[in-house]
């Protein structure tokens, strides 16, 4: 009964307000990314909601439309010529984990025809913990093995998470 209850309680919450939120942009070379990633303190843990349009889409079956996904420690979206996203920071990881064990990492996007949607569970963060932090799309798939990042790619989009006025 525990699962039942436990997956109705995470409709609802869908239902309302999330308790932060992301509005993600592209870079200059990216501008036509946007979206929005909320996130919902679900007791113990924080589901996360991502829902982007224009992302870059590669031509056939076996195109890599897979771009990294996490939550970076700093507080801007600014950044210079070389890295548009450079004051984000590097990812969010307070316990000095090894990659992919960051509280940021945070599992892929998958395009399909330039959109990605992703819903997921986590206990690694609260919101209340990441709160004026950002929220960046790589270009490429994160390897999930390489020091310190995932050898991810640029930074092509990005967001800072605030709070939702309730």
């Amino acid at each position: 009964m525990y699962y039942k209850s436990h997956e109705t309680n995470l409709y609802s919450m869908l239902q309302g307000l999330p308790h932060a939120v992301a509005a993600v942009n592209g870079s200059v070379e990216y501008s036509q990314i946007h979206g929005t990633v909320k996130f919902y303190q679900a007791g113990r843990g924080v589901l996360v909601v991502a829902d982007i349009l224009g992302l870059p889409a590669t031509e056939g079956v076996c195109g890599s439309n897979i771009f990294a996904f996490h939550i970076h420690g700093g507080a801007s979206c600014t950044g210079n010529e070389d890295d548009p996203f450079a004051d984000a920071g590097t990812h969010y990881n307070p316990n000095d984990c090894p990659h992919p064990h960051h509280a940021g990492d945070m599992p892929p996007l998958f395009g399909a025809g330039g959109r990605a949607f992703l819903a997921f569970l986590t206990d690694r963060f609260t919101v209340n913990e990441i709160l004026g932090k950002t929220v960046i799309i790589h270009d490429g798939p994160d390897d999930f093995t390489t020091q310190p990042s995932g050898n991810a790619g640029s930074k092509i989009a990005c967001g800072v998470i605030s709070r939702v006025k309730r």
